[in-house]
């Protein structure tokens, strides 16, 4: 089954661009978002295996807040791709937790190997904080059990 990714980019070119390259890698491009507020409905719509975010937006949205709000509300992976690498805007990412950061213009390849290292730590956190759940649900359990034989 293909990795279906929400790309969120205000420029056309752009964005026709990073569409086409997401077919040519074999992923399914769901239909291109222009703003944060558009990105925060159609995550939870369509809820993507990915998003590949701009930062800077149109609309009140930066890519940065809406990331905040896909992160805390729908548990979506998003990777940065942007234009913009100074200090200030990579440290009010960082805050985000974001699953990668690209400058653009970028390659097929460095898209790909971004996209599929950010799937699987996704992924590999996802099934880290089951494990986690699951072992205090066990040690609950057993203390519940303790106390009623006390």
């Amino acid at each position: 089954m293909k990795k279906r990714i929400l790309v969120v980019e205000d420029e056309t070119m752009i964005a026709k661009d990073i569409e086409s390259k997401l077919r040519n890698i074999g992923y399914e491009s769901l239909p291109i978002v222009r703003s944060g507020e558009e990105a925060v409905k159609k995550a939870g719509k369509l809820r993507p295996d990915l998003i590949l975010m701009d930062i800077v937006l149109d609309g009140e949205m930066d890519g940065i807040d809406a990331a905040e709000q896909i992160r805390d509300y729908f548990n979506i992976p998003v990777v940065y791709l942007t234009a913009y690498a100074d200090g200030v805007i990579i440290e009010r990412a960082k805050v985000t937790e974001p699953f990668g950061y690209m400058i653009k213009p970028f390659g097929e390849k460095d898209l790909h190997s971004t996209i599929e290292m950010a799937i699987y730590k996704h992924k590999s956190t996802e099934k880290l904080l089951k494990s986690m759940e699951s072992s205090i649900n066990a040690l609950a359990m057993a203390l519940e059990i303790s106390q009623r034989k006390s």
